[in-house]
């Protein structure tokens, strides 16, 4: 029989704290979205400031920037010789709208069936206490063999617009050998699973405009250009017969998965109908010859994410729409550039728009895609960590989310490693998100195996 991971008696003992521990940090609403809830906001980061200060971690601050503040805390005590392990999540949540589908206040977590119920329990507090909570243990009995840093964000859920400034101003006193995300998911309970890729973004706000005012359809239709019908023509033609993106070199840079990630794929347990079930849709589309699974993780995507034109409300208005307005987000695999698939949308936009249409593009966020090689030397302590838990090798995963992992790996020269416990039915960013209980408890204990793996390098 397998020996138990390192934190099993620490968890039993711990087990009740630690849940009030959660449910007070969900009950804070720190919706960065929203600018009426600065105080919240600020009011988590000082929260988690505390629950660092609680560990033993020193130098513990709020690391302010002109959006929401971040949290800092670190033990450096393992000594110089030591690897040192800069850990991030993010204390920020996002809207909880429309607030009537929720089977329980947002804001007011509960544990039903062995899932916390709330706005923030898997994205991204729950996920960033365990990390806190396995540092905390080890310290405590004395076996923390690796420094470790804290950074937890406060603006990832609008697109971390202050965070690569904040690294670059921090970064000497960021240094790190490895960073630690965990903010990402898993296959299934029984099947553990390592994201070892997050797509990049880069989204477009783009207004047409065919004249200064609506017109009367019976007296200027068929004669005048049409917004709605302009802003139509370029979201269809985004996409050519073969759902391939139609920017020109789009796909120049997009290189095939390697034989570790290929083997990982294939071996992925893939159920369609559960597949659509679940985003409550009855066909699937997308680029032909690539799987559902490619297509989410492993592909760059474009996606119209809002179409807007004309008359909206009961009944009907005979007009030519003089405006129309169409937002679109591109989800970049890596090696592409945010600025290069900018280049190319214009590029694209110029060869499309007809005469006597004005086009104004507002950029809408840009994110790099961030990779790690499964065969880096970190990944292995990874591997082995959730072997040790879960008691199987897991395999590993892209995932099709966005968020700052490029700029960490990037600005602190160091890989970046994905522990992240989420699942697919964790409804994240949706009404009654969930954080699965025993994914929790499995979380902790290997944040904890993997920090001792680590300092064993």
């Amino acid at each position: 029989m397998a020996p138990a991971p390192h934190l099993a008696a620490y968890v039993e003992a711990e087990r009740d704290r630690i849940v009030a521990s959660l449910f007070d940090w969900l009950r804070i609403p720190s919706i960065s979205a929203e600018p009426g809830r600065a105080s919240e906001v600020a009011a988590s980061a000082s929260f988690c400031a505390g629950l660092l200060r609680e560990a033993g971690f020193e130098h513990v601050e709020r690391l302010e920037t002109p959006g929401a503040p971040a949290v800092y805390g670190d033990w450096l005590h393992a000594g110089a010789g030591a690897p040192t392990v800069l850990i991030y999540g993010h204390h920020d949540v996002q809207p909880v709208d429309p607030v009537d589908l929720w089977t329980s206040p947002p804001f007011a977590p509960v544990i039903v069936d062995g899932e916390c119920l709330a706005r923030g329990a898997i994205d991204d507090k729950g996920q960033t206490l365990y990390q806190i909570e396995a540092a905390r243990a080890l310290r405590s009995e004395g076996s923390l063999t690796v420094n470790v840093k804290f950074l937890v964000e406060g603006e990832e859920e609008v697109g971390s617009p202050h965070f690569e400034d904040l690294l670059v101003r921090h970064r000497e006193r960021l240094g790190c050998d490895v960073v630690v995300v965990s903010d990402t998911s898993m296959i299934s309970p029984e099947i553990p699973s390592i994201c070892v890729s997050m797509r990049g973004l880069v989204a477009f706000d783009v207004t047409v405009r065919t004249s200064t005012i609506d017109l009367h359809s019976g007296t200027w239709g068929g004669t005048v250009p049409n917004a709605a019908v302009v802003a139509a023509r370029l979201v269809a033609s985004l996409h050519d017969a073969s759902g391939r993106v139609t920017l020109p070199g789009f796909y120049d840079r997009v290189q095939p998965l390697g034989a570790g990630e290929q083997a990982s794929l294939d071996a992925q347990p893939f159920d369609e109908a559960e597949f659509m079930a679940q985003a409550g849709v009855r066909a699937l589309t997308g680029e032909a010859g690539r799987s559902p699974l490619e297509r989410t993780g492993a592909r760059p995507t474009a996606e119209v994410v809002g179409l807007t034109s004309g008359y909206g409300g009961v009944g009907i208005k005979t007009i030519v729409p003089a405006c129309a307005n169409f937002k679109v987000a591109f989800r970049l695999v890596a090696d592409q550039r945010p600025d290069e698939v900018a280049q190319q949308f214009h590029t694209w936009l110029d060869t499309r728009v007809p005469p006597g249409v004005d086009v104004s593009v507002e950029a809408a966020g840009a994110v790099a895609p961030a990779a790690t090689p499964v065969d880096h030397p970190a990944m292995a302590s990874l591997v082995h960590a959730i072997e040790t838990v879960w008691g199987t090798t897991p395999l590993f995963t892209r995932e099709g989310g966005s968020g700052p992992e490029e700029a960490l790996g990037r600005v602190l020269d160091a890989p970046v490693l994905f522990l992240g416990v989420g699942l697919p039915g964790d409804r994240i960013h949706a009404p009654n998100e969930r954080m699965v209980m025993a994914q929790f408890w499995k979380g902790l204990l290997a944040a904890g195996e993997l920090l001792i793996e680590l300092g064993l390098r």
